[in-house]
């Protein structure tokens, strides 16, 4: 069975039609590893610009001079280490009650059948159609009547309950051979032990997805932190930059917001291989 392509055999197996291919090719790739990563070197090569360089017109692509004392000031002035454990402690509470939660949920929802198990699912679906700024108030004034202001459990009980994350793991879940479970059954083990031993070794590309999701959309909340976070100190590093800033050059505030995305960076290139696997995965399964 021969597979149709914009390029045919033939036309690759002459030197010129090869030549072109790789040609076109290879500008594609560049035109877009140019697009994706420009920015990111205007940022970093920002901070390291003198405050004339930076406002001058037209804009110089490298630096004149190299002045890394941004990345300093920035460190210590806007208190960096401080809110970005703030934001590290906000964003691991988060991730960590919200994996437990969906991964339970998507597990009872797809392999234990409970009663009215379609209507709770359709349920669940069904506030992702609310817009989330609708839910501001009703949330914050829930978490002031707990007395939980300026205190992670206001960010990390929120997000607790995420439909779409609770979505994609139980679609993943569908997919696991009822035939394993049952094996399972049979040499004794219980629901839990399945889950544990059998469900979730199975699904590591589809919580490595979800765990990402999670740990971002803490990392660059901006309306949610503010609105509970009245204490400076608390405060993550997306709050802290804005509430810190007002009288910051701005060469340091690019310094702080490059530092700022260096974790979130990190985790992605550790985890790419689990997040390509996990979005493949639910593509080929669903």
């Amino acid at each position: 069975m021969s597979t149709r392509t914009l390029v045919s055999p033939a036309t690759l197996a002459r030197p010129r039609g090869r030549a072109l291919y790789w040609t076109v090719f290879t500008g594609v790739v560049l035109l877009f590893t140019l697009a994706f990563l420009f920015p990111v070197y205007w940022m970093v090569t920002g901070a390291v610009k003198s405050p004339d360089e930076v406002a001058r017109t037209p804009p110089t692509l490298v630096p004149d001079r190299w002045h890394l004392d941004g990345y300093r000031d920035a460190w210590e002035l806007l208190q960096l280490p401080q809110h970005l454990w703030n934001t590290v402690v906000q964003a691991a509470g988060a991730w960590a009650f919200q994996l437990v939660l969906c991964t339970a949920a998507a597990y009872a929802l797809s392999k234990l059948n409970p009663v009215f198990g379609k209507v709770i699912l359709g349920g669940i679906l069904a506030t992702l159609m609310v817009p989330a700024q609708a839910l501001v108030v009703p949330k914050y004034l829930t978490v002031a009547d707990l007395g939980l202001l300026n205190d992670p459990l206001a960010i990390w009980l929120p997000a607790v309950a995420n439909a779409f994350n609770l979505y994609l793991l139980k679609r993943f879940f569908d997919q696991i051979p009822r035939d394993a479970l049952e094996a399972a059954e049979i040499d004794g083990a219980g629901k839990l032990r399945i889950l544990w031993s059998i469900v979730l070794p199975m699904s590591r590309p589809v919580l490595g997805v979800v765990s990402i999701f999670a740990l971002v959309a803490v990392w660059q909340d901006f309306l949610w932190p503010l609105m509970v976070f009245s204490d400076t100190d608390k405060q993550p590093i997306s709050v802290a930059l804005v509430q810190l800033s007002q009288n910051i050059q701005l060469t340091v505030l690019i310094a702080a917001m490059v530092i700022a995305s260096i974790p979130m960076v990190a985790l992605f290139l550790v985890f790419q291989r689990h997040i390509i696997a996990g979005i493949s995965a639910g593509s080929t399964k669903g």
